[in-house]
């Protein structure tokens, strides 16, 4: 299947989600085009990197949850309520990142005046209402004839519900105001993702267990595709994959970073 196939795919499954992964790409491009124009930085780092982090993120994200729900077809009304939700939700998370970065402020973890408190707190409102969504998503997936193969259907619950697991994550930084462990937020980092290489760094196992969405249907496919018990095989996989996400997050907790770079 092409590139071509696969789109055409993808917005025959979900066109709304489809569409709105689009306009996030095209909003990665041009942000991309402004970081080279403009040096201006945010703790250290081009201030239009964390714009475009999230905008390809996001995209990613709603193009991953558009080929899931296409397996949903008897759920259409549902699956078209929570594709709104998370379309809003997106859009409410990535315009004030944007907004904020072209006001050489940060968007996270600032609550340095009224209103950059009010824009996080919106923020952090509209993810926890995203997290509702996919809690939803995942009962339908309990709930619904699929006709998928029980590996692939069971890789898909396991994916959403690390998902939604390491997506509460955040909730403990946005509670701390800060995503760094014995070091301060900035500094010294991987490149562009930034994570820190002095000290613990929260977004590390935030990350890798978000992707658990992707990571999950993937490999119950693979799985169904060796053929030898794709069932039990992707719920090792699946719990293998918990783990590690897990000793991300207590070697962050630790003070240790990812990578360690002097």
């Amino acid at each position: 299947m092409n590139v071509g196939n696969l789109w055409e795919e993808l917005v025959r499954r979900n066109r709304l989600l489809a569409f709105a992964g689009l306009i996030m790409v095209l909003l990665f491009l041009i942000l991309a085009v402004v970081s080279l124009f403009d040096s201006a930085t945010i703790l250290g780092i081009n201030r239009w990197i964390k714009p475009m982090k999230f905008s390809i993120s996001i995209a990613v994200y709603l193009w991953t949850i558009a080929w899931l729900a296409g397996y949903l077809e008897d759920r259409a009304k549902a699956i078209r309520y929570i594709s709104l939700g998370l379309i809003i939700t997106m859009i409410s998370e990535i315009v004030p990142i944007v907004g904020q970065a072209a006001r050489g402020r940060l968007s996270h973890f600032n609550i340095s005046s009224p209103f950059d408190g009010a824009v996080f707190s919106f923020m952090g409102i509209m993810i926890a209402l995203n997290t509702l969504l996919n809690i939803y998503l995942l009962v339908l997936f309990f709930r619904s004839k699929t006709g998928l193969s029980p590996a692939l259907l069971w890789g898909i619950r396991i994916g959403l519900l690390l998902f939604i697991i390491f997506s509460a994550e955040g909730a403990l930084m946005a509670s701390w105001l800060t995503h760094s462990v014995g070091v301060r937020d900035g500094g010294p980092g991987l490149p562009f993702v930034n994570w820190s290489t002095r000290g613990g760094d929260l977004r590390a196992a935030h990350f890798f267990g978000i992707h658990a969405l992707q990571a999950l249907p993937v490999a119950a496919t693979f799985f169904d595709r060796i053929g030898s018990r794709p069932v039990i095989w992707t719920a090792l996989f699946g719990v293998g994959y918990a783990v590690i996400a897990a000793a991300l997050f207590v070697q962050a907790m630790l003070g240790a970073p990812l990578i360690g770079l002097k």
